[in-house]
């Protein structure tokens, strides 16, 4: 599966505030939190579906990565999306893991792991 998504009770405003706090915690800052909703609105859409992005990044990570391979550039920053759907809140990321298999180099898998499970626990604590 490329994705990892969870289910939380929070709010999708609450669930925003807690993941920043996690991902701070594992140096993790958040470069853009991007209301997609209120975005797609303002453009003239009819999409009411509460719909969070954030963009995320670790400046240390991502120097690993690049100094690697510059193509992982074309997966930074991470994204998390927090959403409502169907009354339910969810969190979920695209796994970094399956996306570093598209650059096919050995070098950067064991990184884009540690990534992952680092994002995951950040996730998983936000629940």
């Amino acid at each position: 599966m490329f994705n990892y998504t969870v289910e939380t009770s929070k709010s999708r405003d609450e669930a925003v505030q807690k993941l920043e706090e996690n991902l701070k915690e594992e140096k993790f800052g958040v470069l853009w939190n991007f209301d997609l909703t209120a975005k797609l609105q303002e453009k003239g859409t009819d999409f009411d579906t509460p719909y969070t992005i954030l963009e995320v990044c670790n400046p240390q990570e991502a120097n690993r990565v690049l100094s690697e391979d510059l193509l992982v550039g074309y997966f930074l920053p991470c994204k998390i999306v927090v959403y409502e759907q169907d009354g339910v809140t969810k969190i979920g990321m695209p796994k970094p893991s399956a996306l570093i298999e598209m650059v096919q180099q050995d070098s950067v898998k064991e990184i884009a792991m540690d990534i992952e499970e680092r994002l995951i626990g950040c996730i998983d604590k936000t629940v």
